[in-house]
């Protein structure tokens, strides 16, 4: 696998049912997952639907490689990622004109950030895509692994503490896996602690509460960071400080580029 520098230089047969992408994305909060990571999950309990990865509860999931095998249909996308650490099959379906403008900007040799669904057809697993765009920063593809190794430590960690008999919660979740409002960080607290109102967290929440107002989360392109400083009157620093610890919660994703971002909930 190799890196196509122009794209960094800057700027911006599976089956599963259209209807259900978009409602499965509200339901659990973002995992960054290398593709082997994902390859090697096995199905959570009696529930098909849902994974597990290190101990976790997994369903959504963000995933960075290169993009290739593109074929398009009237009504859906496929294509599949390589990351170096395997092959992924992923499907974009074609639901509203947005999901068409998004997919124009991808292209066979690029990097992407995939946020989607995985699912399990015939034993193989493939994501159902609910957001991707082509990545223009190196950094990011670093970042991903660093974050994914980060996801794997602390839950391994979990995992760990509760084989040595302390009261935690029996399996490490996702955020806002228990249907609350997205307020609470799961792994990262170890004990599910809500976000509240001192020093940073009392941005996180003042910016969570923006991105899942309903009118915001029927906004396809998200909501630009730009907006979240000017109606929340906070310095734009401070917004992306929030952003990024929210974004590694898995509580919101970024859209059509890395100044836009959608909070993962109900719409």
């Amino acid at each position: 696998m190799m890196f196509s520098e122009s794209q960094f230089d800057g700027g911006s047969q599976i089956a599963s049912s259209p209807a259900t992408a978009a409602a499965n994305r509200d339901t659990f909060g973002l995992v960054p997952l290398t593709i082997k990571q994902i390859s090697e999950a096995s199905h959570s309990g009696d529930d098909k639907s849902n994974f597990n990865v290190s101990g976790a509860d997994v369903v959504n999931v963000s995933v960075v490689g290169m993009v290739f095998n593109i074929v398009e249909r009237n009504t859906d996308v496929t294509f599949s990622l390589d990351d170096g650490t395997g092959k992924l099959d992923c499907k974009r379906w074609l639901n509203e004109p947005f999901d068409r403008l998004q997919m124009e900007e991808i292209r066979e040799g690029i990097y992407v950030h995939v946020d989607g669904h995985l699912k399990s057809f015939k034993g193989e697993k493939h994501v159902a895509v609910f957001s991707v765009r082509p990545v223009t920063n190196f950094d990011e593809i670093t970042f991903h692994f660093i974050a994914c190794i980060h996801h794997h430590a602390r839950t391994s960690k979990v995992q760990k503490i509760q084989g040595d008999g302390e009261n935690i919660n029996s399996t490490p979740k996702t955020p806002i896996q228990n249907g609350t409002s997205g307020f609470v960080s799961t792994l990262s607290s170890q004990h599910s602690v809500p976000f509240n109102l001192d020093g940073v967290k009392g941005v996180d929440q003042l910016v969570l509460s923006y991105l899942q107002n309903p009118a915001n989360l029927a906004n396809e392109k998200g909501i630009n960071t730009d907006e979240l400083s000017q109606k929340l009157k906070l310095p734009s620093n401070k917004i992306m400080e929030s952003i990024r610890t929210l974004e590694e919660e898995g509580v919101i994703y970024s859209t059509i580029d890395e100044f836009h971002y959608k909070a993962v909930g109900s719409s």
